[in-house]
C-alpha cells in the first residue's frame, strides 16, 4: 500500500497551483515514477521536474530521448550526445534508472516494463498520453519551470 508523503505533497501542492482534483493521487507515494525527455543542456527546469517527480515515488525512472527521436521530435540533434545524457542523469541523486527512449508511441510498453504506476511529463505534454494510459498509471502534467527551455538557450546562444 501506498502512504502520503506529507512534506513532499505540501512542497508539491505549494509549487503547482493547476493539479486538478482528479491528479491528486499523484500526491500518494508511488512505488516507480517514470518521466521522458531529451535533457540536452541540462538546466535548472530539469532538475526541477525531476525533483519533483522523484519525490511523488519510491524510485524515478527516467527515458532520454535518443538521437533519433529527437531529430523527429523538434528537427535538430541533440548538442550533447546520448551517453554524455545517459551519464549526466544518472550522476543525479533523484534519478534511480535511465534508458533509452526509441519511440513516444511506446510510452506504454516503457510504463508497463518499468512497473510505473505514475507519468510525470511537463504540462507541453497535457493530454496527450491520458486516455492511451488511464488504464494502467496516473499521468501528471506539471507546469514547467516559467523562462526556461533548451531551444531557447540554443537560440541565446547562437545569436549572440
Amino acid at each position: 500500500p501506498t502512504q502520503p508523503r506529507s512534506a513532499d505533497a505540501q512542497r508539491f501542492r505549494s509549487q503547482s497551483s493547476t493539479v486538478k482534483a482528479s491528479q491528486m493521487t499523484a500526491l500518494v507515494e508511488h512505488d516507480t515514477v517514470i518521466t521522458f525527455g531529451t535533457y540536452d543542456l541540462l538546466h535548472v527546469g530539469h532538475i526541477r521536474l525531476l525533483k519533483r517527480a522523484r519525490a511523488m515515488g519510491k524510485r524515478l525512472v527516467v527515458g532520454v530521448s535518443s538521437d533519433a527521436l529527437n531529430v523527429a521530435k523538434k528537427g535538430r540533434a541533440p548538442v550533447y550526445s546520448l551517453p554524455e545524457r545517459i551519464e549526466m542523469l544518472q550522476e543525479l541523486r533523484c534519478v534511480d534508472k535511465v534508458f533509452v527512449e526509441e519511440s513516444l508511441e511506446a510510452k506504454r510498453d516503457y510504463v508497463l516494463r518499468e512497473g510505473a504506476t505514475l507519468l510525470v511529463m511537463g504540462d507541453d505534454w497535457a493530454g496527450r498520453f491520458d486516455s492511451e494510459l488511464a488504464d494502467v498509471c496516473t499521468v501528471l502534467c506539471i507546469p514547467r519551470t516559467e523562462s526556461i527551455s533548451t531551444t531557447a538557450t540554443i537560440e541565446r546562444i547562437t545569436t549572440k
